[in-house]
């Protein structure tokens, strides 16, 4: 039965009746498993001795060929519902490799300076391409399909660590930009040359007629300070950021080291960052004067012309492909720098008001009025106008402050209450104040023209006919009618000043010494109008043919109260009685002349003038009266006195010893001692 029955199974199963000596497969399924997993090392083990790991290169282009031809969701060849959406295996390699790479310039020297290797550069500016446009195609899929939990899960994985790649590569990018802008950069050089700081007016006006901004004008070299080959490199490094979405590093990297290029000009021309706060109370207005406010003009005008120009085309420049991001990166550059040159101004303006201080507000109030207009077209047309506001209100308050200087003149005037006679009846420190300040503002007078239409305070209403009351409480009327406001201020400025000198001529007790006194400072004021053209205009030719008609009578006031109390002593009348000359008389008429005479030399040589045509036309003046008079008393009337002793005494002068006398009159000094009979 057993016999059979194995039989029977045999022969109905011949498969199973193998020889003894052939094993059986394994039948489980971890042997099966096993098996397998042998065989696919055997065969990986098989690859690698047969072919070496892909390069790089090899493995970019194969990134490259599936990102110019990626098979999105909704392909056609894609069954519906399905996503035909695959990373090929290269992906993982290509980011293992660039890792490795980068991994390589964060230890050790890092990488070389741009421009040292060209190959790495290029292969820089590849890579981070390559990457940035992985990471997009990666980063819309996994947001398109988002409800591919599993797949988008790992997809996301790569996703993230494509993007710490990405942003590795952007920081080594990040930095060779950097590098380039600010260690590739030739200085900006300066020459300031001569004649860069205006010494007046009058010397700018002619030298102006050739070139209008000859005092500004700097040789300014290296700006930007890029070479063609630094702008294509910087091009090409903004454009892989832009491109990979790392716009705001790359901007603030850019308007960083920009900023710090025009701090540096700045300070090289002299103007270094300041608050306002600092202007007003901590900096020596001589300082701000001499230094500070120089080359605050310079700058400006440099900004505008030179500059700002430079500084537009070259974010054009490195950003050709973007001219938003090139606009709005000049415009943050360039409003900052505004920005701090009108604080400058607004400080400037705002500081404690004195005379000594217009001249200079009205030179920055001038450049801004030049440089506004050279902005147009430099900025986008919003931030144009903004900018521009910015400056006219900068410069409404140069202009104000202009005024208040200006009218304060009013005040100083009315307020100086000196009571002491000056010595020797000179021109008065405040007529040479006044007049020497005026004469300047004449300089300036197109612009304070302006200025005082613009942001003149005075009421219209009453401003043609305003009056004051001067130290004597007489009321002095300053009718301005038909005149500009400018012109106006300055003849009650002329008026206050008239009104103070008389007042000041009654502090001498001797009249004669007042007329001297008016007529000195009136020559003074006259001539220093005649001498400007601008004030000239401003006073009119009536004006000054009254003043000339004023010092006539100063000057017949003068002679009248002086030498005509010596011309009596010299009168004929009185000395002839019955034909016979009285000699009682006549001696004491020699004898009254030589005291007189003694007296005035030594009172009068003691008087100043200054103006030496006005102290010639005196001394002339006093020669044409007295020596004719003098000479003919002397010679009609020396033959009665007895000679010798009696003639020495009385006739003590001889007539070209009057002469010698009175040419010392009116120099200030003591006076040698009359003897007498210097010739004979």
């Amino acid at each position: 039965m057993e016999n059979k029955n194995t039989a029977d199974d045999a022969s109905h199963s011949p498969a199973e009746a193998e020889p003894a000596s052939s094993p059986p497969p394994p039948s489980n399924q971890e042997g099966d498993q096993a098996v397998e997993e042998e065989e696919k090392k055997e065969e990986v083990d098989d690859d690698d001795v047969k072919s070496p790991p892909p390069s790089l290169d090899k493995v970019s282009e194969e990134i490259d060929q599936w990102l110019a031809t990626p098979l999105k969701e909704g392909d056609d060849n894609a069954e519906e519902g399905e996503s035909s959406f695959e990373v090929p295996g290269s992906v993982e390699k290509f980011l293992d490799l660039v890792e490795e790479k980068i991994a390589k310039y964060d230890a050790g020297a890092g990488k070389a300076k741009w421009g040292e290797v060209a190959e790495e550069d290029s292969w820089l500016l590849e890579t981070v391409d390559r990457v940035s446009k992985l990471m997009k195609t990666l980063s819309d899929h996994v947001h398109e399909n988002s409800e591919e939990k599993e797949n988008n899960g790992k997809r996301s994985s790569l996703v993230n660590r494509t993007g710490m790649i990405q942003q590795r590569a952007m920081s080594v990018l990040e930095e060779d930009f950097r590098w380039l802008l600010e260690e590739s950069r030739a200085p900006t050089e300066l020459d300031h040359g001569e004649n860069t700081d205006p010494k007046g007016k009058q010397q700018q006006q002619e030298k102006s007629d050739q070139d209008p901004d000859f005092f500004l004008q700097l040789k300014v070299t290296n700006f930007p300070g890029y070479s063609e080959e630094t702008i294509v490199s910087l091009s090409k490094i903004a454009g892989a950021m832009l491109s990979g979405g790392y716009e705001s590093e790359c901007c603030q990297v850019y308007i960083m080291a920009r900023r710090n290029a025009f701090e540096e000009i700045l300070v090289n021309l002299g103007l270094e960052r300041i608050s306002i706060d600092e202007m007003i109370q901590k900096v020596q207005w001589e300082a701000m004067a001499r230094d500070m406010i120089p080359a605050w003009i310079k700058t400006f005008w440099q900004c505008a012309t030179v500059f700002f120009p430079g500084e537009k085309s070259l974010a054009e420049a490195v950003f050709p492909e973007h001219p938003s991001v090139a606009a709005g990166l000049f415009s943050n550059l360039s409003r900052g720098v505004v920005i701090q040159l009108l604080n400058f101004a607004e400080g400037a303006a705002m500081t404690k008001r004195a005379g000594e201080k217009l001249f200079k507000l009205l030179d920055m109030y001038e450049t801004l009025g030049d440089v506004i207009p050279k902005f147009h077209g430099l900025f986008p047309e919003e931030s144009e106008e903004e900018l521009k506001t910015e400056m006219s209100l900068a410069k409404c308050r140069l202009g104000e402050a202009a005024i208040s200087i200006f009218c304060d003149f009013e005040n100083s005037i009315k307020t100086e209450t000196v009571k002491t006679p000056v010595p020797g009846g000179a021109v008065h420190p405040l007529t040479r104040y006044i007049m020497n300040y005026l004469i300047i503002a004449g300089d300036y007078k197109e612009t304070l023209e302006q200025v005082f239409k613009e942001h003149s305070k005075i009421e219209r209403a009453d401003s043609t006919s305003r009056s004051f009351h001067d130290q004597n409480g007489v009321v002095v009327d300053t009718t301005t009618e038909e005149l500009s406001p400018f012109a106006a201020q300055v003849k009650r400025v002329m008026e206050l000043l008239d009104s103070s000198l008389e007042g000041k001529a009654r502090l001498y007790r001797d009249i004669a010494l007042s007329n001297f006194f008016l007529m000195n400072n009136g020559r003074y004021i006259l001539q220093k109008i005649k001498g400007s053209t601008e004030m000239s205009q401003v006073m009119g030719n009536t004006w000054c043919r009254k003043r000339s008609s004023e010092l006539r009578n100063y000057h017949k006031s003068y002679q009248r109260e002086t030498w005509n109390r010596v011309l009596t002593c010299l009168r004929h009348e009185g000395l002839n009685v019955n034909g016979k000359v009285q000699k009682p008389v006549l001696k004491e008429r020699f004898k009254s002349f030589n005291m007189l005479f003694d007296e005035i030399h030594r009172t009068q040589s003691s008087w100043v003038v200054k103006d030496e045509q006005l102290q010639s036309e005196l001394r002339v003046s006093i020669s044409a009266v007295i020596i004719p008079a003098y000479r003919a008393f002397v010679g009609r009337f020396a033959q009665h006195l007895d000679p010798g002793r009696q003639t020495e005494k009385y006739i003590k002068y001889q007539p070209e010893d009057i002469e010698s006398y009175i040419e010392e009159l009116f120099e200030g000094k003591a006076p040698h001692q009359s003897t007498g009979r210097r010739k004979t």
